[in-house]
């Protein structure tokens, strides 16, 4: 079983930044995507990033320019650094892992999620 662990969130003012870590641990032989995804109180949640096992990179059109998502594969830990926030961002951010374990199962693995909260 892979677990995730995120941290970082908290309240920030608007313009202010943040950065999320997510930290994977377990029996872990590879991960591929990782992914950053948030949801708002009333909706749905929402792909915000994506890294890939060789770096490449994709953002939600409202983020981009202002989130950067990024991975250190010794570590299993996945980034998300957040500048100029806007009270539009505040939510719940949720890490997402897949890859493979030690036994060579696939694993789909989530976080807790932290808050994020933007004020105006």
């Amino acid at each position: 079983q892979v677990q995730l662990v995120e941290s970082g969130g908290g309240l920030v003012q608007a313009g202010g930044s943040l950065r999320l870590s997510c930290a994977a641990s377990g029996s872990i032989l590879s991960i591929n995507g990782m992914r950053w995804y948030r949801q708002a109180p009333g909706k749905q949640r929402g792909l915000v990033a994506t890294i890939t096992s060789g770096g490449n990179t994709n953002y939600a059109d409202s983020v981009k320019g202002r989130f950067t998502i990024s991975r250190d594969n010794a570590k299993n830990t996945v980034y998300l650094q957040m500048n100029s926030l806007k009270p539009e961002d505040t939510a719940v951010y949720y890490c997402n892992a897949q890859g493979y374990t030690a036994w060579g199962s696939n694993f789909n693995s989530w976080g807790q999620g932290t808050q994020v909260t933007v004020s105006s």
